[in-house]
This record gives structure tokens, sequence and C-alpha cells, in this order.
């Protein structure tokens, strides 16, 4: 391990310790927060799509965007776009379809690109992660090569599926969220790959130094449980993970990630059931852990995403997420201690999906709707 990666370690190591003291005696919750209708930036409309549902940049300032109903794009920074070849059959109904789209650690030098979608199954369908290459040529591209690495076990299951991945800071293993798909007693189990925070090597098997890496099966993979539906993950500049899910009726969460701890739904919940019956809070179960930030009422987060640019400096390390009941983007900033709150929230006038940073340190992000339009960020004024 180099120095940086070494020092990088210890400072998240440092910041989880204080954290999870200041964690212990507050919990935030920002649900009432009003969205600003003067935000800090300008909106530019670049490209619309059929309900998109992530972006990914290329280190040339491209970009990846996926749709919903199962296809996916080359775009260039002004708009430009080119269909990706190779893109499996996807189950699109409802909360399901074609998802999430990551680039590589090594992308330069290996073109590599991990995706995920609902697969068709004999069961019902499953969340499948795959692995291509991206080839491009002329006014051409496609997913070469194309290899489904992990699938969902069992299969089956409707609602969201998660499917959101992301690389530690090493390049060295891919995390990845699955859903409990509407089935919430499946969060607890720990043969079934639902309600769980995964970890994998990046051909898709099992780092033999996960916490039940001796389990084998599902509980060898998983990281930590007990999530609900899992909308964002993300590598804070810290070295932290961060992950965000949509709560029941009340209580979205922003959660700080550690290997094998448990995050307790259905059993805890800062929210209630959709008929109005309370779920237990937090604070009754000690044992799980509570998130760092909640939302009741709801924002419905989706997409998060650090910012690291020259664009917005004064929001360095900050959190961005979209918010689709909410209708807005959030900006979550963190304290010398570590511990977020939201800072901001801005009124866009439509569902976010997603939010990406620019190599250029542009804000990019895309509506929730047919057509919903890919949007450029820039300061104003």
């Amino acid at each position: 391990m180099t120095r940086h990666k070494t020092s990088l370690a210890t400072a998240a190591l440092a910041a989880a310790l204080m954290f999870n003291s200041a964690a212990q005696a507050q919990r935030i919750n920002a649900g009432d927060r009003p969205a600003s209708t003067n935000p800090p930036f300008a909106a530019q409309a670049v490209a619309e799509f059929d309900t998109p549902w992530a972006i990914a940049f290329l280190p040339d300032g491209q970009m990846l965007v996926t749709e919903k109903p199962g296809r996916a794009f080359l775009v260039t920074p002004t708009g430009g776009k080119i269909e990706l070849g190779n893109v499996p059959e996807v189950a699109a109904s409802g909360q399901t379809g074609m998802l999430d789209i990551a680039v590589a650690p090594d992308f330069e030098s290996s073109s590599t690109v991990y995706f995920t979608y609902v697969e068709p199954d004999a069961g019902g369908n499953r969340l499948a992660l795959s692995r291509a290459t991206l080839s491009v040529s002329d006014n051409e591209a496609t997913l070469a090569d194309a290899a489904v690495i992990w699938r969902q076990t069992p299969g089956g299951g409707s609602g969201h599926p998660g499917g959101i991945i992301a690389f530690d800071p090493q390049g060295t293993h891919l995390f990845l969220t699955v859903g409990e798909r509407m089935r919430p007693t499946s969060a607890q189990d720990p043969e079934q790959a639902r309600g769980k925070v995964l970890r994998l090597n990046l051909d898709g098997s099992t780092p033999s130094d996960n916490p039940l890496a001796g389990q084998g099966d599902v509980q060898a993979q998983t990281w930590t449980t007990g999530h609900r539906n899992p909308y964002g993950l993300a590598f804070a500049p810290d070295g932290r993970l961060w992950q965000h899910e949509m709560g029941p009726r009340g209580g979205d969460e922003l959660n700080l990630i550690e290997q094998g701890r448990n995050y307790g739904w259905p059993i805890v919940s800062n929210g209630s059931e959709y008929s109005g019956v309370a779920i237990p809070d937090h604070d009754t179960r000690p044992e799980f852990a509570a998130p760092a930030v909640y939302w009741n009422p709801v924002i419905s987060p989706a997409g998060l995403a650090f910012y690291e640019g020259a664009m917005f400096r004064e929001w360095q390390g900050s959190a961005l997420i979209g918010g689709l009941s909410a209708r807005v983007l959030v900006r979550i900033a963190f304290n010398a201690d570590g511990r977020p709150d939201e800072a901001e929230r801005w009124s866009m006038g439509a569902r976010i999906r997603d939010v990406a940073v620019a190599p250029d340190g542009a804000v990019w992000v895309i509506e929730d709707n047919n057509p919903g339009r890919l949007l450029r960020l820039t300061p104003s004024g």
C-alpha cells in the first residue's frame, strides 16, 4: 500500500470513530428543510432520454447514460448520442429495467465498464451485474464481450432492485447494493441477496477478507445487511463509504457503511408502514447502525456523488443527492468531526434520478421522465 493510501485509510478510521461517537448522541432529521428557488448554478439542457437512470463519465469528458427501458448511450458533452450495441434484454416493468453503469478503475488501459440490470428469469426476474469492454469506432459503440459476473440469488420479487456500483479507492474491489424487492424480512435473511451491500472482486468473485468469507454463498459476499431500497453508494474523498436508501412512509436514510454492520430494516426505521402502523425507531435497538441523516418527510433519494472539482469550490467534499418525490438537488456537507448534515437543497422542478461530476468540475443531473433531460449545472453569475 502506498503512503497516500495508508494516510487515507488512517484519516477515514479517525473520522469514522469521531462520527460514531457523535452519532450516538444525535441523529439529524432533515426532512422539513425548505428548497431554495434561487440556486447558485445555471442549468443547461444538453440532451433528452426515455426514462434515463444513470450517468457515468469517461476520462475524456464523454459519458455513458442508461435508459430504464433497456438502452444505453455514449454521449458527448454537447449532447451527441450514439446508442450502444450489445445491451442485454432487460425486464423493464415498474421499477425494474436497465440500471447503473460504472467505469472500471483501470478504464484508460482496459476500456472496461460494469453495468446492472434486471433480467428475465423463470422465477420472475433478478438483478444482474455484467462486465464488458466499451468498443468505439467511427460512429459506432458497443459493449463487447459482455458477461454476467454476478446474479441475485434467489431470483424473483418486485420493487426496487438497488443495483448501484461503487469501487473502493484502491480500485481493487467492487461494492454493489441489492434492494429487498418488497420482501422486507429478506433483508435480515443471511442466505438471500436482498437488502444487502455486497463486496466483490472485480471479476465478481468473493474476496477472501470479507467479514463472512468462510461461510460461502451470499454470506461470504455480504459487507452490510438490513437495507431497504439502496439507490446511492459512493466513496467520499476521505475513503469512507456512504449509502442512502429510501425508507417506507418517512425515514429515508444516509448511512456510513462499515463492514459487518446491520442497519436494521425492517426491524427498525425512522419511518412507519404505509398503512400508518409505527415501526420501532433505531433508538430502541442500539445494536443496529443508525443513519447519520434521515428525511421525514421523505425526499426519495436517488443518485449520490461526492464533489471534487474546480467550478464549485465551496462544495469541495460535499455529497450531492437527487430527490425524486421532492424534485430537488440536495447538498450534504461534513463538519470537522466528519458528521454530515443537509446544507442546501434546490428546487429542480423535476424528479432527479442521478447526479455526476464531470472531469471539468461541472455537475450533471438527469430527470426521471420521458423525455427526461440531461442537465449541465455550472456556477451562475
